[in-house]
């Protein structure tokens, strides 16, 4: 595991804009991702994700020319989600600047996929990207966990526990997971602290704790809760929070941050 914490900025990018809603639904329009990106790694945000929220075949010309122009202007690790369904498509994104790449519903339709980006570019590459919803909340049928995995957004529920998919795809050669709890996007209520130390307890990689926060005072709990790396959107894209103001609070909480 890393030592420091990981501070990420998430642009949620649709036709070539930054949205952002409240459980991935009403979105609104938040600004350019390439300024968005040039501001953050300015404050000195350690990593960006960028999730394709629309990621239609329309939109792909749009992605690949925002991620190669933010990858010109930033210099940090550049991770890329969003309508990713084949090794071919992972080629793609890191050709034009990303890092590593997220992947999500296409790995939950075919399980392989994970081992083939795995093999083929190495786990380091390869993050997956989980949207939680707690069991009870989603009207879905019992799990082990009590947490069950969604696709499009959290509006489809599959009928996975997200503890067993989360092991399955670190067995097939996941090299990150980012655990996006659907009921708390966009609340900023908090992280779902009990999400993310049931992921810690199985996971041999790296954890990405989304969804929840609203203010600094947030952060810490979810990184002593087992987070590798906290994430968050639209408390930095509309100023209420610099990178600068959370990583002085996982610092005062005692947690080692990049400066």
């Amino acid at each position: 595991m890393t030592l420091a914490c990981r501070v990420i900025p998430c642009l949620d990018v649709a036709a070539g804009r930054v949205v952002k809603g409240v459980n991935f639904e009403n979105l609104r329009d938040m600004g350019d991702p390439v300024e968005l990106a040039a501001l953050y790694f300015a404050q000195g945000a350690d990593e960006l994700t960028f999730l394709d929220v629309t990621a239609t075949v329309d939109d792909r010309a749009t992605t690949y020319d925002v991620v190669r122009r933010t990858a010109e202007e930033v210099f940090i690790p550049l991770t890329v989600g969003g309508g990713v369904r084949s090794a071919e498509d992972v080629a793609r994104l890191l050709g034009v600047g990303a890092d590593k790449v997220g992947v999500n519903s296409a790995a939950i339709a075919r399980p392989e996929l994970i081992g083939e980006i795995a093999d083929r570019f190495g786990a380091q590459v390869l993050v997956l990207s989980l949207d939680v919803k707690r069991a009870s909340r989603a009207g879905a049928p019992g799990t082990h966990s009590g947490f069950v995995v969604t696709t499009h957004g959290g509006r489809t529920l599959t009928d996975l526990d997200a503890l067993d998919w989360a092991r399955e795809a670190i067995d097939r050669g996941a090299g990150e997971l980012l655990v996006n709890s659907i009921d708390a996007d966009g609340t900023k209520d908090g992280f779902d602290l009990e999400l993310i130390g049931l992921m810690r307890e199985i996971s041999s990689v790296p954890v990405i704790a989304s969804g929840g926060a609203g203010a600094a005072r947030d952060f810490a709990p979810a990184v002593h809760a087992g987070a590798d790396a906290v994430l968050a959107a639209s408390v930095f894209h509309s100023g209420e929070l610099s990178i600068g103001d959370v990583k002085d609070a996982l610092s005062e909480s005692g947690i080692e941050v990049r400066r």
